[in-house]
């Protein structure tokens, strides 16, 4: 022991070296990058065969003009000026979002709180089972969180962890569950510090039944669930949008728990998808759980059609870009998007996306744009970029056509709201395919909206997309328009925040209804639109559809 005392006193300045050596060496390998293993998943080409009764003036081939492009280089030639800003007090912007936001929640709360739907007009609430399923208030609840309304998470959150059971009778959406309620609980869990221990087994209960419906020949589950149920379940014709819009939520539920099961089931959906014949990569609305095969008549951007492939680019985002094959289907899925879908109006010249009907026949081409298709625009934005800002991105030539498009949708959309009298979209339009006018027409433009498609639900798609435009591209107008869109909401719907009736008169009735995506997806966006921070940096998030925010992870 004396020995090595004397060592140590006499070669105290090698010790010291060494140490930091050490030191050095650990802080270096542990800020090294950890290398991405690439997975490969078997995708098929094959071309479905009713293709060859698709007629050759049906495709159409957009892209980008000269003079698109020169307004592309010039905004990321503005991005550059990191020191540039405008006189607007945006703060002041996002805090009357933050007081809609607990307006809304103290009217709920009030009324019908832990319910899963809301009548605010009626002053009441109803349950989708009998004992309920917490849907609003995890819906809400990382609203609740990123806003900073600590009080109203608290009381959420309480109610969540105290009072809900899913242990119970009743059948719920599958897929309703799987955005609102898992991926809210899944949210809040992480962005509250992951310690929050209640919430992680509320949602490894809601997921471990919710994975049963995944039990079928091909592992694609039945629109509903059983949230006690045991066996087969039976499948037969399925929405694509609702079967492909699970894998978010249950893959970050795997990571968590480290149950590969839930990752597995999940993954099984879409290796199905990937190997199954499609029409230029386009998708029908529907899919045939017994083989595995798409069926209908319908090719749509918008309801049952939209969520596909929005996750197609998600799930490769969300494990580090490390499953390729997603990625190589969600850019051919792009291409055939800008094949055949996209158009262009006679009088205004807005770009939009249309649906293909009679796809199993002579196809014909629909000029029909539900607001759901509103996400392309983001969604363009973000896979042009990879979620990250275009000052730093490598844009290949692919990237800036998509960016384009991005633009060119996010202004047909933003037309949506500002062409009306009310200032907010209608559920469905239609745009002109010639110049010849009807009484449809909103404001001597190209946009028509029949009768029954007049309705609002105070969507959340066209701010999701302004969000993204303006977090990647850094153009301001995206703001301007996402407060005007708010401004309209506080005119039309303040109070309730109540869907509307009809968005072509002034004032629009109201309903004696409201969404639970209106503080959980439109609100937030608009709050995170209007924020000069980066709280959700998108190189290491990504949104699932129902705007819940989920980290990226490594396999």
């Amino acid at each position: 022991m004396a020995a090595l005392r004397w060592l140590l006193r006499r070669y105290k300045w090698l010790v010291a070296i060494s140490a930091l050596l050490a030191l050095f060496t650990l802080i270096h390998f542990k800020r090294q990058p950890t290398e991405v293993k690439l997975v490969r998943r078997y995708r098929s080409n094959e071309q479905h065969a009713n293709m060859a009764n698709w007629p050759t003036p049906l495709a159409q081939h957009w892209r980008a003009n000269t003079g698109q492009l020169a307004v592309l280089d010039t905004i990321i030639h503005d991005a550059q000026c990191t020191t540039c800003h405008d006189d607007i007090d945006w703060s002041h912007r996002q805090q009357r979002v933050v007081s809609a936001a607990r307006t809304a929640w103290h009217s709920y709360a009030r009324d019908a709180f832990g319910h899963d739907d809301y009548f605010p007009l009626s002053h009441r609430g109803s349950n989708f089972t009998h004992l309920g399923i917490g849907y609003i208030v995890a819906d809400v609840l990382d609203t609740l969180w990123l806003m900073g309304l600590r009080d109203e998470y608290k009381m959420g959150r309480d109610f969540l962890a105290n009072q809900v059971s899913f242990d119970q009778r009743g059948t719920v959406s599958l897929f309703e569950s799987t955005i609102r309620i898992l991926g809210g609980l899944l949210s809040a869990y992480h962005l509250s510090g992951e310690t929050d221990t209640k919430l992680l087994m509320l949602a490894d209960d809601l997921g471990s039944r919710l994975a049963k419906s995944f039990n079928t020949t091909t592992g694609i589950p039945p629109e509903t669930a059983t949230l006690r149920s045991d066996g087969m379940t039976f499948a037969h014709v399925c929405s694509t949008s609702e079967s492909s819009t699970l894998q978010l939520e249950f893959r970050y539920l795997a990571h968590l728990t480290n149950n590969p099961m839930y990752k597995e089931s999940v993954d099984r959906i879409i290796d199905v998808m990937l190997n199954a014949p499609k029409y230029d990569s386009l998708v029908p609305t529907r899919i045939d759980a017994k083989t595995g095969l798409f069926v209908g008549t319908e090719i749509s951007l918008g309801s049952r059609g939209d969520s596909y492939y929005e996750y197609m680019l998600k799930q490769w985002l969300q494990t580090k870009q490390s499953e390729v094959d997603l990625r190589v289907e969600y850019d051919a899925a792009v291409r055939g998007i800008k094949k055949y879908l996209v158009r262009t109006s006679p009088r205004q010249g807005l770009t939009y996306v249309g649906e293909m009907v009679e796809v199993t026949g002579e196809p014909k081409f629909s000029p029909k744009m539900d607001h759901l298709v509103c996400f392309l625009a983001g969604n363009l934005a973000l896979g042009a970029t990879n979620g990250t800002h275009v000052r730093k991105a490598h844009l290949s030539a692919r990237d800036r056509d998509d960016l384009v498009l991005a633009r060119e949708l996010g202004e047909t959309c933003a037309h949506m709201y500002f062409d009306t009298p009310s200032g907010l979209a209608p559920e469905i339009a239609y745009f002109a395919l010639s110049n010849e006018t009807t009484n449809q027409i909103l404001s001597n433009g190209d946009i028509l909206v029949p009768p029954l498609d007049r309705h609002s639900l105070l969507r959340p798609e066209t701010v999701e997309s302004f969000y993204l435009l303006w977090k990647l591209t850094g153009e301001k107008k995206w703001r301007e328009y996402g407060w005007r869109v708010f401004e309209a909401i506080e005119r039309c719907a303040h109070g309730e925040y109540t869907s509307l009736d009809d968005v072509t008169v002034v004032p629009p009735t109201k309903r004696d209804s409201v969404e639970s995506f209106f503080v959980a997806e439109t609100l937030k966006y608009l709050y995170l639109l209007f924020d000069d921070g980066d709280r959700v940096p998108l190189t290491h998030y990504v949104f699932n559809t129902e705007a819940h925010p989920l980290p990226i992870f490594s396999l």
